[in-house]
Formats: structure tokens, sequence, C-alpha cells
């Protein structure tokens, strides 16, 4: 015998048993799904009325949802809000169902009420960031749903809190619903969020349409119903369905169109959808000739097609009982093309700004909510990365929100939000959190920036190699403010950075007048302030020297440079040699080069040919009469190569240190080949050689800058043997 659970609460309208039947009536039996009910069943009322689990579950049910979004809906029931009860979800109903239950009420905390810019271009980012935290469409559908039983709830409540809640609907809510092409949901949103706001105006419309939403409704399926009567006496196959305008969109139209209610001709509406464009045309004429058609209601956009390739025929005509019926006549790719092209509906009803990764996420998102369509993995994970696979939006402390790059920073938000800010940026928290400036914003995140009252950037920022900055904007401030300093200091700080990258790279006896040379500038103080100032680079500094400290000339003998040059990349190797073929090559161990490196040959007796850097000692220091077994030498295109180089790192001895150096090795994927460290207690300092694999001098740089920057490490530098 059955047994029934009555209880007499106001938030539920069946019993417990009739919950369950109706639910497994969509998906099927499961044993989680009514556990999960009885969960929610025997839970207390709250003080403030909210949804109860098993109400919006049922709402989601009629969408035919699978049974995973019926019980992540349950167990995201408000009352089911302690950490504990969530963290013990992964157990007790699997980690699927914990990430989705974790992604619901991350969007039942959020709240836009305390934002301080609710412009439409402000709202419209806070969609897009909503829709970017969401990997599962079927979070967003909860969401909604959630939504849709909330204002049911509040249709008898006259407080603060329900308009409050009905603006954050009709700015946030109604617009996604849209978009996911859950029109039903959409409208009853709508409906009781502008009947809240707008009480007066709300009953005033209903009275003019004079009769209820059901004899609308009803209307319009008998006008359905005698259009494919007609069709199918005249042997036209199509598809014919429609609803009745409700009360927010007439609103919307009259106030868009500054037209009266009697003059609205779409209160009430019907969509065709037929095989061929002949067939849209053939359906016109018998459409027009069993009802007398309103001059100035006709809309070729088939043969006039809408800008954003939005095609269809519209026309109104004076209907059954002769009332005001408004038709829509397209083909199924058409109607394919409106609905998931770059002419679906949201858009244009919307009024926003084409994009392209938005258009093929949202169509992703609507395919999934088609009963026809298969509901395969692959389609779900599309869902998240066609949407914004290069943005993230980050809320600051006020709840504005902001879009930058993927992978942005602390700092790059700075700078964003003022110049200022971005230079007296000294630190940030995100999510109350205190983290590095290098740190990458994920979606969704709150900012706050920590600042000083001195204005200081750091010329570390402008170094792509250290992941400070992301933004071009952001460096360019940067740049500009060194550019706008004091000539003296730039001086100094330039002079500084020119000797770091010189100790860095490892050259050694190079001119500097060659380098001015190469800028073309005649004072070395200009010099050293154009680094200063950011007019130079360290990346820049660092491809000049490479080129110009060593002559490329005069370093060749003329017997060199005037052989027929052969160019030809040895077996096995990476290098390829001038004017010889078929060589066996070496890497030297005196200099170590790698790719970036300057490199010249020299031909051994009976070793092939030994490849050195160009600024290597023992090239420098070669005699004269060895000279001419010098080869002009370049690296080849083959990848994958590793090479062996040594870096010497001097720091002042700490707990830790080769930690952290060994962290940033691995961070960068570097394979460490040896490591010897010598401390010095009197001095409490310490000496590393780190002998390491890299592929090339990009990633050299970017490993030296990155332990240049721990904490107590005096210099980093490249060593020779």
């Amino acid at each position: 015998m059955q047994t029934t659970h009555a209880r007499p609460d106001i938030t539920h309208q069946y019993t417990l048993d009739e919950y369950l039947e109706k639910l497994t009536a969509y998906c099927g039996s499961d044993q989680d799904l009514s556990r999960a009910c009885k969960l929610i069943w025997d839970l207390s009322l709250s003080q403030e009325r909210l949804p109860s689990g098993l109400e919006v579950a049922l709402i989601l049910a009629e969408l035919s949802v699978d049974k995973t979004t019926l019980l992540v809906t349950l167990l995201s029931d408000f009352r089911l809000n302690q950490n504990e009860f969530i963290e013990s979800i992964s157990q007790n109903y699997g980690a699927d169902t914990y990430h989705l239950v974790k992604k619901v009420r991350w969007l039942h905390n959020f709240h836009i009420e305390n934002m301080s810019d609710n412009s439409p271009e402000q709202i419209e980012r806070l969609r897009r960031m909503l829709l970017s935290m969401v990997d599962d469409v079927r979070v967003m559908l909860i969401k909604i749903a959630y939504r849709v039983q909330r204002l049911r709830m509040m249709a008898g409540e006259d407080t603060p809190k329900r308009q409050i809640i009905a603006k954050e609907t009709l700015d946030i809510f109604t617009p996604l619903a849209n978009r996911l092409g859950l029109g039903q949901l959409k409208w009853e949103m709508e409906d009781l969020s502008f009947r809240f706001l707008e009480p007066l105006t709300y009953k005033r419309i209903a009275k003019l349409l004079e009769e209820r939403r059901d004899e609308r409704e009803n209307y319009i399926k008998n006008a359905v119903s005698d259009i494919r009567v007609m069709l199918d006496e005249n042997g036209v196959k199509a598809e014919v369905y429609g609803r009745p305008k409700h009360i927010y969109s007439i609103w919307k139209k009259m106030t868009a169109k500054q037209k009266e209610f009697a003059e609205l001709f779409d209160v009430r509406a019907v969509r065709i959808t037929v095989d061929a464009v002949t067939d849209c045309y053939a359906v016109l004429g018998l459409v027009h000739g069993r009802w007398h058609h309103i001059a100035q209601e006709f809309d070729d956009y088939i043969a006039n097609p809408k800008e954003n390739g939005y095609r269809s025929l519209h026309t109104a005509v004076f209907g059954p009982d002769s009332k005001p019926l408004e038709i829509q006549i397209r083909t199924r790719e058409m109607h394919e093309f409106a609905e998931y092209g770059v002419a679906a509906h949201w858009r244009y009803k919307e009024g926003s700004v084409s994009d392209d990764n938005l258009e093929k996420g949202i169509a992703s998102l609507r395919k999934l909510l088609d009963p026809g369509e298969t509901k395969d993995e692959e389609l779900v994970d599309s869902f998240h990365t066609e949407l914004f696979p290069d943005r993230v939006f980050i809320l600051t402390p006020q709840g504005k929100v902001l879009d930058l790059p993927q992978g942005a920073t602390p700092l790059d938000f700075a700078y964003i939000v003022h110049t200022e800010i971005g230079h007296r940026c000294r630190g940030a928290k995100v999510n109350g959190r205190i983290v590095q400036l290098t740190y990458e914003l994920k979606n969704g995140e709150q900012v706050e920036v920590l600042t000083s009252n001195k204005t200081a950037p750091s010329r570390d920022w402008m170094n792509p190699n250290l992941g400070y900055l992301k933004t071009k904007r952001a460096r360019a401030k940067v740049k500009s403010w060194f550019k706008h300093q004091d000539y003296e200091l730039n001086k100094i700080d330039g002079k500084a950075c020119y000797e770091r990258e010189l100790n860095r790279l490892g050259l050694v006896k190079t001119s500097l007048q060659k380098v001015l040379d190469h800028y073309e500038q005649i004072s070395v103080d200009d010099f050293f302030a154009s680094i200063g100032r950011g007019d130079i680079t360290s990346g820049q500094l660092a491809n000049s020297l490479h080129d110009v400290f060593l002559d490329k000339e005069k370093s060749i003998p003329l017997v060199a440079r005037q052989k027929k040059v052969l160019k030809k990349s040895l077996s096995g190797d990476e290098v390829r040699i001038r004017g010889v073929a078929n060589l066996l090559t070496t890497i030297s161990n005196c200099c170590k080069p790698v790719p970036g490196d300057q490199i010249i040959g020299f031909i051994t007796r009976g070793k092939g040919v030994a490849v050195h850097r160009k600024d290597c000692v023992n090239i420098i220091n070669l005699e004269d009469n060895k000279r001419d077994r010098l080869i002009e030498a370049d690296w080849g295109d083959d990848v994958g190569r590793t090479y062996t180089v040594s870096i010497h790192v001097e720091a002042f001895d700490r707990q830790g240190l080769l930690s952290d150096v060994s962290k940033v090795l691995t961070d960068e994927k570097v394979d460490v080949v040896g490591v010897n460290t010598m401390s010095n207690k009197d001095e409490q300092t310490a000496d590393m050689t780190i002998i390491v694999e890299i592929y090339d001098l990009n990633q050299l740089g970017r490993v030296m800058d990155k332990i240049n920057q721990l904490q107590n490490i005096i210099n980093v530098s490249r060593e020779y043997s």
C-alpha cells in the first residue's frame, strides 16, 4: 500500500508521492531522484518565502530535461546552502552533480542590486559574464527556472524586494532565457516582472486586450487549425504554429513605435514554415485570398533581406472573427538561419552588437534544448568553449563588470579601472585573497587593487617574460609614464638596464659605440635615457645586442666570404653551414650556443665543424693563422631539440631558495641536468650553477627573468665553461 506524505505547506501544491510520480513520468524512476525529493520534502520552511526545489523541478521536467538536471535542481534548493551539505554531494551523488550544484549556488548568490553602473553596456557585460561562468547549459536552465518560481511566489506580495527581483529579471534573466530559446519561461518572467514594476500600465493593457490569456490562446489554436486545413486542401506541406503576444511585448511595441493599442496588428501571431521559396509566395497568396490584407502591413524580407541576413515574409490580415492577425512565412532553411545564424531572433529583438563567438555559443545552447537534437558530450562541451574563448569578465568591489583579454592580470585590471590606480598599484586581492600581480584572472572573480600614495610603476612590468601585463594598452601607459620622468633618473635606470642585459646574456667585449650606431644615437646619455623611458625595451635591446656586438663581415676571412654560398642542412643537426656540405657539426662546450645566439663555425682537424657563439672568448681571441678556418653558420629550421646551458644565480641565502628556483624551472617545463650550490655563511650568500636543457634563447630569457624576480636574488647570468 502506497504511503502518502501530505503536508499543508503553502510552498507545495502536491504530496511527495505526487511529485515523485510527476518527475519520474518524464525521465523514469531513479533512486537518487527519489532520495533528493524526500530530502527537500523534509526541509523546514525558511523565514523568507523561497522556491522549493520540487516546484522548480516540475518546471524543468516539462522541458524534457535529463535526470541529472532534475537532481541538481532539487539539490540546489535555497535551504540546502550549508557548506557541509554541499561538500557531501560529491560522495553521495557524484562529482558531476556536485560541480553543477556549485555553479547554481554561485548564481543563487549573485545579485546586481548594489551595482553602481546600470548602463545597457554594463548590463550586457554582466549577461556575458554569467554565461562565461557557466560551463554547462543546464546550470543556466536551472537558475532561470528558479527565477520563474520566485516570481510566481511573489505575485501575492507587495514588498520593495519584489521590485528589485523584477528589475534584475528584466535586465538579466529574460534576455538570457530568450537567447536559450525558452520562450514560455521568458514571457512569463517578463509579464510578472512588468506587473510588479508598472502595475497600473500592466492593468491598463490587460484591460485593453478584453479577453483572458486562455481565450487568446484558443483564438490562435483556431487560426492555426483553419490555416492547416486551407494548406492541406491546396496540397502545400507546411508547419503552422503560433502564440498570442504577451502584455510586456505589447507594451514594448507600443512604446517603441509610439502607437496606441488599437494601431497594433500583431497582438496575435502565427508562423508558417514550408519547404521552398515558391511555397512561401503560394501560401501568401492563399492567406490574402482567405482574409482581408491590412494595408501597409506587409514586408518581403525574402526579396529584400535585412542587413543581418534575416529572410521571411511578414503580413497582417483581419483573420477569424475579423481580429488582426500577424503571419510570418519562411522556409525551414530561413527559420534555421533566423534561430541559429547571425540573424538569431534574440539579437535583433535586444539590439545587441554582433559577436561571432557569442553567436556560435548561443547556437550550441539552443540546439541542446531542441527535443530532436542528440545530446552528445561534444555538443555540451562546445557551449563553453565557443562563447568567450579569449575574454574574462571581472567584477570591481562595487559590482561593475569589466571585460578583459584572456590571461589578464590584476595589474591589467588596475590600468583598465584608471591609469593612476595602475601607476600606484602595489598589490591585489582576488575574492578577498591576496594574490601576485602576475596572477591570471578567471571569470567572475572580484578584484580589489591595493595602492600606495606613491606613483611609481616598475620597469619589470614592461617585460613580457615576467607576465605582469597582458594588454598593450596597459604596457603603453607604463611606457608613457617612464617617458615623462626626469632625464637624469631615466639615464641612470637605462644604464643599469643596459648593463643588466649584457650580464644576463653573458655578452663580453662588446662595443658600446656599435650599439649607438645601430640606434643612430650620438650621445651615450641620450641612449641610456631612451632605455630608461621605455623607448627601447629590454627585449629590443637584447635582440639588438646580438646583431651588433661583433661585426659579421670582419669576423669572417675574405677567402670564406668569396666562396660560392651553398646552404646545406646536415642530417641529425640543426645547424646550417655555408660553403661546405656534409660536415659533422658539434656544439662547443666553451660557450654552449643555443638557437637565437649569433653563431659561427670553426673547422677542426678531424672533428668536423665546431659551432661557437660569435662572442665566444675562444673565437674573439683566435690566433690570426687560424682565422681562415672560420666559416659562416646559422640555425636550421628543425624544432624539438634541446640545448644544454648553464645559469649562474647569486642570491642572499634563505630557506626555500632552491625550491623557489626549481618551481620556476618546473613551470617553464625546463629539464634540469645538474645543480651545484655553494653557501657563504659569513656573508650569508649563495651561489648556484644550474645546468638546464632549453629549446631556444627566448625560453632561456623567460627562465632567467623569472628567477631574477624571486626574493633575495642578486644577479642571474648565463655561465660559460
